[in-house]
């Protein structure tokens, strides 16, 4: 059983079985579809910079928000690229995420067919 790590913000668009997973491994997580189902894209950033949460979407827009908005920003985000998986599989991608050398706070990582990547978010002033 994994347990630990940081808490996490599951956007509304991963699935339940994998959130469902996520939980019975022992992680910290909040989905968006059951805590404020229906929010826009820039509440679910702000949430998650409120709560202290990373981030775990699969939408590619939360990059442009992050890197050319002036929101608030997560202490990271996961943006999960891949489209053709089963609904749990994802617990796997966040866990294997998560166990990397790369993993810290500070970053924003992206998953898809090719591996993991990252670049630090970027710095907001005032």
């Amino acid at each position: 059983m994994i347990s630990g790590g940081p808490p996490l913000l599951a956007n509304e668009n991963v699935p339940g079985p994998a959130v469902a997973a996520l939980r019975a491994r022992g992680r910290d997580i909040v989905w968006v579809a059951e805590a404020t189902a229906g929010a826009t894209d820039a509440d679910v950033i702000r949430l998650a910079a409120a709560q202290r949460r990373w981030l775990v979407p699969f939408d590619r827009d939360y990059g442009e928000l992050v890197f050319h908005g002036d929101l608030p920003l997560p202490p990271a985000v996961l943006l999960l690229r891949i489209t053709s998986y089963r609904p749990s599989d994802p617990a796997d991608w966040i866990d294997r995420i998560l166990a990397s050398e790369q993993a810290a706070a500070g970053g924003f990582f992206v998953f898809d067919e090719r591996g993991l990547r990252w670049r630090p978010l970027p710095v907001r002033h005032g």
